[in-house]
């Protein structure tokens, strides 16, 4: 009986080896057709690694500079150069992970690669249950002149998630979305990206993270991610079909260069909005976007701003300091024709601090549901209410796990008569009632 046990265990042993997720290396210096993907052997790209891979796998990619060149590009479809293209798919609790290898760092440099007349794509993600961790991506960029963009992520899967990446410095978008449903973007960076090729050099079309989802592509989340010296916008979800939120993400100094010199749009948030006409795109539904603990700081335009949007979005706990305007609510009617002041909008605890022009513009408080905001409660907003007004901390750095650093900037004092004088929302407080704006005093 001993013996027969020791063989079925061995043999369910092997099984069980052999159904082990497998693990991979890509380094610098590494080979593609000579190596096996070991750590003492590793793949020299992305691209072969996928190819051995399988649901479960994780890809481990080292540290150092990866300077990209064109002959390296996946592949290129219509418009677009694709450098790398994932679109093998992981499976439920199976995902295929493309990680950085522990305490290295992976940098993807893209300033060599400009195809003629194409749109580049430095990770063009079709694939699903796909994560992304740890990667850089910089000097992406754009060889077009009239209207066109590039892209740093470009996403097009479903429960996929994007984690601790750092896109920077390049003349693309930092992040894309246009269809795929529960994805995770989770404590990236996205800063000093602007388009000055293209029409005319305004930077118009390089937002920090772009999200447009189509009808169906429902759940997706940003989640402690920052942007800052984008040329256009910070967060921008226009012509989305689906509900898109952003939770305790920052935006600041967008629609600027880094001298403040004036590029394109410039908002932090831009939740919505559609075009002039109202055309097929235009969902029969509006989607109602999240907008929850974020922070807005001295972006050109405005701060927070539903941008022409045919409907209301939820708004929570929100802090806007020094932009043009800090609240705009601007909707347009549902015929999708005529600017109106802001209806069917939720705003409940935001605060709003020393704007550079405008407070709030273009909310019908009749319209909508405006409770225990700064603008709309007997209350004035001193300098005398905050821990710090020191800008510089919203560029710190992370911490270790990739969360949002820990800093004084707009939080409460103790003694802060904004303590307290939120209505709950369903979010757990200290004290008798939520504070005012994106930090909970404890």
């Amino acid at each position: 009986m001993k013996i027969r046990s020791f063989i079925l265990f061995a043999l369910s042993s092997l099984i069980i080896a052999e159904c082990q997720a497998k693990i991979y290396f890509v380094a610098i210096n590494g080979n593609d057709t000579a190596n096996s993907g070991t750590l003492t052997a590793p793949f020299a790209t992305i691209m072969r690694a996928q190819k051995a891979t399988l649901a479960g796998d994780t890809v481990y990619v080292r540290g150092g500079k990866y300077l990209m060149a064109e002959n390296q590009i996946a592949r290129k479809q219509r418009i677009w150069a694709m450098m790398h293209l994932l679109d093998k798919s992981g499976a439920p609790g199976k995902r295929i992970n493309y990680w950085a290898y522990p305490g290295e760092k992976p940098v993807f440099d893209m300033t060599n690669v400009k195809p003629l007349n194409q749109r580049v794509m430095a990770f063009n993600v079709t694939g699903s249950w796909i994560h992304i961790k740890g990667i850089e991506v910089t000097g992406t960029q754009v060889t077009q002149t009239g209207h066109t963009q590039s892209e740093c992520f470009h996403n097009e899967g479903s429960h996929n998630i994007y984690e601790q990446l750092s896109m920077h410095d390049g003349q693309a978008i930092g992040f894309y979305l246009i269809r795929g449903s529960d994805n995770l973007i989770l404590n990236c960076d996205a800063y000093r990206n602007w388009d000055y090729t293209s029409e005319g050099g305004k930077g118009g079309n390089a937002d920090g993270f772009g999200c447009h989802p189509q009808p169906g592509s429902t759940g997706n989340v940003f989640r402690g991610c920052r942007a800052w010296f984008n040329s256009d916008d910070g967060f921008d979800c226009i012509r989305a079909a689906e509900t898109v939120t952003f939770d305790h993400c920052w935006s600041f100094y967008n629609g600027y260069s880094t001298e403040f010199k004036n590029l394109g749009d410039g908002n932090g948030f831009k939740a919505g909005g559609w075009g002039l006409v109202k055309d097929e795109r235009v969902p029969d539904s509006i989607p109602m976007h999240i907008i929850q603990f974020c922070v807005a700081v001295h972006n050109r335009a405005n701060g927070f701003y539903s941008n022409h949007q045919p409907g209301g979005s939820y708004w929570y706990n929100n802090t806007a300091y020094e932009n043009g305007t800090n609240f705009n609510m601007l909707n347009r009617t549902s015929d999708i024709t005529t600017d109106v002041p802001g209806y069917n909008h939720v705003l409940k605890n935001n605060l709003s601090f020393e704007p550079r022009t405008y407070e709030t513009q273009w909310i019908d408080s009749t319209k909508c549901v405006v409770l225990n905001n700064s603008f709309s409660i007997p209350i004035k907003v001193s300098k005398t209410d905050f821990v710090s007004l020191d800008q510089s901390q919203l560029t710190a750095a992370r911490k270790k796990n990739g969360n949002l650093p820990d800093i004084d900037f707009l939080k409460l004092k103790n003694n802060s008569k904004l303590i307290d004088k939120g209505v709950d929302v369903g979010f757990k407080f200290a004290g008798n009632a939520p504070d005012l704006g994106a930090f909970e005093t404890k």
